[in-house]
Parts: structure tokens; C-alpha cells; sequence
């Protein structure tokens, strides 16, 4: 006589391998994004010391402390007022801007 066979954990390993992917789908995207809006922060900050530091040095300050934080600047621009700058930079794909001034 034959035995009948259990399917029972042929359905658990299956369901486990599908959870265990579908984790490591999430993690993976979860570290992409993470890395994104660290480069997106990272653009901010060296756009932001740029654009104060222009407000004294002009646009070679702005430059330097862009280059300071791993970016580059890719405009400079000081008005409409004699006090007010603003900078555009890229780190890597991301670009940032900052708008400062030293008015009172």
C-alpha cells in the first residue's frame, strides 16, 4: 500500500522563501533611498556654506566652500540687491540652491 505524502511543508518553505525575498526587495530599496536623500542633504549644506560664505568672499568663497563639501558650483549669482546672493551647486547627480543675504 502506498503512503499519501504531506504537502503540508512543501507550502511553509515556499512561504518562506517568497517573505525572505520580498524583504530583501524592501532593504535593498530602503538603502537606495537612504543613500539618495544623503546626497540630497549633503548638496543642501555645501549650497548653504556657499552662499553665506559669498556674502563677504563673492564668488570664489563660494566656490571654495562648495568644493570643501565635495561639490561644485554651477551658478553664482549676486542680486537683485548688492546684499543677496544666490548659488546653485552639484554634488554628484543632485543639485542644490541657496539664497542668502546679510540685510538687516
Amino acid at each position: 500500500m502506498r503512503q499519501k505524502r504531506s504537502d503540508a511543508g512543501q507550502s511553509a518553505a515556499f512561504l518562506l522563501v517568497v517573505v525572505v525575498a520580498v524583504g530583501i526587495a524592501l532593504m535593498s530599496a530602503l538603502v537606495e533611498f537612504g543613500a539618495i536623500a544623503q546626497q540630497r542633504a549633503r548638496a543642501q549644506t555645501a549650497a548653504d556654506a556657499a552662499a553665506l560664505a559669498s556674502l563677504d568672499g563673492g564668488a570664489s568663497a563660494a566656490s571654495t566652500y562648495a568644493e570643501r563639501h565635495g561639490a561644485i558650483v554651477v551658478s553664482w549669482i549676486q542680486g537683485p540687491e548688492s546684499h543677496q546672493v544666490t548659488v546653485v551647486v552639484r554634488l554628484g547627480d543632485t543639485t542644490a540652491t541657496a539664497r542668502a543675504t546679510n540685510a538687516p
